[in-house]
Order: C-alpha cells, then structure tokens, then sequence
C-alpha cells in the first residue's frame, strides 16, 4: 500500500512522517498487519540489522513513593501486594546485575522509587555504579531515578553512569489525568538535563492507559522532538490495587500497531520492548523483534517477566542475534551531530561564534 511505502522510504532517510500518516498506522486492520510489520521492519533493519540489545532492570529501592501515578504499583495509595524495601547495598545491587549480565543483557538499567533522588541517594547510586563495574567494566549503565535536581546529572555522568531513563508516557494533554503530583514538563525538563550533562537519554510512553490514537501520537511526536537515543515502550500492566487496574484494552495486534508507529516515527533511534509484552503481546512477541531492536530480559520492578532463556530462545528461533557488548547499537550518524556544549555561558571558554 501507498501508505507503507512512503513511510518505509522517509524511515530510510530518517525523515519524519506526518501527525495524518502516524494516525494512519495505527488505524490499519488486521488484515493488513503484516504488510505493517514487514514495512517497519524493513526500517528496523536498515539501522539495526537483525541485532537485539538486552537490558536488565535493578530495582534499587520498591514501593513506598510519594508520587500518585496511576499506572504504577508502587504510587502513593497502592493496594498493590509488591515488594517494598529500602536502598539495596552496592553489594547486593551488583550481584542482581550480575545475574541479568550472565543472561546477555548489555545495559543495566538501575531503577528507584520516589518523586526525585536526593543528594545522598545520588551518592549511595555512584556506589553502587561503582560495584557493578567491577565486576563487569564493558557493561551499560542506566539511571532511573526520578526526576533530577540542579547538577544531579552531571554527577551521575561523573559517576559512571551512560544512560539516564525518564519517560514521557502519556501526551501532554491527558497526562493531569494519570498523575497530580508533577506534570509532563516535569519529565521533559529531567530527559533534557540528562542530555546537557552528556548521558544518553532514554524515554518512552506507556500505551493502554485508555488514551486515544491522537494521545498515542502526541507523545511520540513529543519523544521525537527531545530526540532521546533510547525509547522504550511499555504496555500497561493492569495490577490490582491500582487505579488502573481494569484497563485491559489492548490486543496483540493493537500493540504491534503501536510498536510499528513509533519505528516510522523514531526510525534510527533504539525502540526498546519494555514492560508488559508478555502481557499484552502473548503469542505474538516474536513478530515485535521485527519491530524493536531492543528487549527487556527477565522481570521487571514489580512483576515478573518471561524467563530469561525463554527469551534467548525467542530471538535465536526468530532469526534474530543478541547484539554483543563490543558492538555500538546507534547508528553511528547519531552519536555524531550533537554535540553537547563545552564552552561560551558558564564556562571559562570562549562562545562558537
């Protein structure tokens, strides 16, 4: 179809479709969902090949947050039977990541509850950063800890720490009705300082929180304008205790949608199957590794996930390789037209001007 192929040549060229021909993604039938899933996959190999990038999440401190997201199991008012505990020890942080490293994972993503960390909560990550990289130096590292206050940022990046995660999650417009407590300019502040102090972003959304098509596409658009190297795109988990506990509204073929859109989308930055594919996905998640070219491996911070082999297997049966830790996952086009600013206002050295 017309539509397919217009979008393949643009992700091709790395050129950004329309708000009309995204809408139109999503609003494809059934019947065509596999010439959708060919056609952004056809992208997906252009950039990625047939690699897949494995992360594993730590969750450094569970439950107990003041933040009221309604979508998360650890928010202020949860009824939600999750583990709650305070700050792992570096020690006992670097053992989980070992496991997930031994699994093949190339990035750790460390992961803590609460509106924002404090100044010591910054420390005891940097500890922690520290531990995990001796005992696997090539390994990513990927911070997720809330939003982040003046210079934060810049001390993880000193501490070790390439990557932060902040997720943008829903449009702009309906994000009052998923949380009170901060706002979506919130999140976009916290993604660009991650920037200005040099880690590679990371951002995503959470699709089947009951938002429209037009929601959907607002915040990929939005993703696509902070230009984050990594997105990841979560599936609600409905857990019980939640507000958003009776949002089962998604099919596996509505997610391949979804997973599809933000491939045109975002075409070379790295589209990450994060929480909720064995959920939402089922059957169906080898079909999304034509899509993304990054997974989640194992569990996730409050539930648990498909076994790790049982993933291992899914790429090698889908004729997919587990990207290796000497192997860069960006394009290399992306690491090379921005460059973070060193000089003029708020240093000693002179503007390029």
């Amino acid at each position: 179809m017309d539509l397919l192929n217009a979008l393949v040549d643009k992700g091709i060229r790395r050129e950004v479709p329309t708000r009309e021909e995204a809408l139109a993604v999503l609003a494809t039938s059934d019947d065509e969902l596999l010439d959708v899933v060919a056609a952004a996959g056809k992208v997906r190999r252009q950039w990625f090949g047939r690699r897949v990038k494995l992360n594993y999440l730590v969750n450094l401190k569970s439950g107990l947050c003041p933040e009221d997201c309604s979508y998360c199991s650890q928010r202020l008012g949860s009824r939600a039977d999750v583990l709650k505990y305070t700050w792992l020890r570096p020690g006992e942080a670097a053992e989980a990541a070992s496991a997930g490293v031994a699994g093949g994972a190339k990035r750790v993503c460390l992961v803590a509850s609460g509106r924002g960390p404090t100044d010591r909560d910054v420390d005891r990550v940097a500890e922690t950063i520290s531990a995990i990289r001796e005992r696997h130096a090539d390994v990513e590292v990927c911070a997720c800890l809330g939003l982040l206050g003046q210079g934060q940022a810049e001390r993880l990046r000193a501490a070790g720490a390439d990557a932060y995660n902040h997720n943008l999650n829903t449009s702009e417009a309906t994000y009052r009705d998923i949380c009170t407590t901060h706002g979506f300019s919130d999140r976009v502040d916290t993604v660009r300082q991650a920037q200005a102090a040099g880690l590679s972003a990371c951002s995503g959304l959470i699709a089947g929180m009951g938002e429209s098509d037009e929601d959907l596409v607002d915040v990929v658009f939005a993703l696509r304008d902070l230009d984050p190297d990594s997105v990841p795109v979560n599936f609600l988990i409905p857990m019980e205790g939640t507000p958003l506990a009776g949002e089962w509204n998604l099919t596996p073929q509505r997610a391949l949608r979804i997973l599809a859109m933000v491939r045109f989308v975002c075409p070379d930055a790295e589209v990450r199957l994060a929480g909720g594919r064995e959920v939402h996905l089922r059957t169906l998640q080898p079909l999304a590794l034509h899509l993304v070219n990054s997974i989640f491996l194992g569990d996730y911070l409050t539930s648990e996930g498909q076994a790790g082999q049982a993933d291992l297997e899914m790429i090698a049966d889908a004729g997919f390789e587990v990207e290796g830790a000497g192997t860069s996952t960006l394009p290399e086009h992306r690491t090379d037209l921005v460059a973070v600013r060193r000089r003029g206002a708020g240093t000693d050295l002179p503007p390029n001007a």
